[in-house]
């Protein structure tokens, strides 16, 4: 991130990352003990009712004996990166820099290893905190391929996780994301682009174009994080590790006939991938 000792002027790297110059200077005021506790309810309960927008939300944490706030449940869903799963319509421009390219697996059968990858990102709650937590997702397979760890929901993790996936498993033929800012991003895109990947994208509000993913989230959301209170990154990082080894190579997984997603992805991999 921003390096105040390099020779690049802020100015220079907060342009390079995408970043505000004013979000250099800012200085993060510390979320209160009591939005942990609404943001990680408002996560558990989307995590089982997605439909549920702001106005559903503050009744259900009102009928759990937290008097809040339309305006304050919408900023903390801001906050978590989330939003009502249903079709509406298309209230925002996107970012005026930032492609929207379109959504290319409709009605397309994909049943080989790195035909179509897929990423999103979701919020990880702590004891004293949250971070985040981006994945790379082989579509076919179920397997995780990377995945990284933040404290900002920022361009940088992203594209740290993507080129890992890319160096250790080669290249898909198509990558699909939602259209977050971190995924329209020159940074991110382009390392797709210099890659000869084709670019997909969800469109607005259909969690169903990245189903896979959503269907991980909620197996380490129900399985791991919600089970533990991490007091660090660095153990959220540790456990979470834990539990993707068990994910990939030992879990074995219904929908794949009762297979790992590991040995499912070098199956179906194609050979002319395998013999790299």
């Amino acid at each position: 991130m921003i390096d105040r000792q390099h020779e690049l002027s802020l100015t220079r790297q907060s342009e390079i990352l995408e970043l505000a110059r004013s979000s250099i200077y800012y200085q993060a005021v510390p979320v209160s003990e009591q939005d942990l506790k609404l943001m990680r309810l408002i996560d558990e309960i989307h995590m089982k009712h997605p439909f549920m927008g702001s106005r559903s939300l503050k009744n259900q944490l009102r009928d759990r004996g937290y008097a809040v706030g339309r305006g304050h449940v919408r900023t903390l869903m801001q906050k978590l990166g989330i939003t009502a799963l249903y079709q509406k319509p298309r209230l925002s421009d996107p970012h005026p820099d930032h492609k929207i390219y379109p959504y290319l697996l409709r009605g397309m059968e994909i049943t080989r290893s790195n035909t179509v990858w897929c990423s999103d990102i979701t919020y990880i709650p702590m004891a004293k905190g949250f971070c985040y937590l981006v994945a790379i997702m082989d579509w076919a397979s179920r397997r995780v391929l990377a995945w990284r760890l933040s404290n900002t929901m920022d361009t940088s993790f992203c594209k740290e996780a993507l080129e890992e996936a890319l160096l250790r498993f080669g290249t898909p033929e198509i990558f699909n994301t939602d259209q977050g800012s971190q995924f329209t991003s020159d940074v991110f895109t382009g390392v797709l682009s210099a890659h000869g990947i084709k670019i997909s994208m969800d469109g607005k509000g259909r969690w169903m174009d990245n189903v896979f993913i959503e269907r991980l989230w909620r197996s380490v959301k129900y399985e791991e994080v919600y089970l533990k209170a991490y007091a660090s990154i660095a153990e959220a990082r540790r456990e979470l590790g834990d539990y993707f080894d068990l994910y990939n190579f030992r879990r074995r997984h219904q929908s794949l006939d009762e297979r790992t997603p590991d040995e499912v992805y070098w199956t179906i991999l194609p050979q002319r991938q395998v013999a790299v």
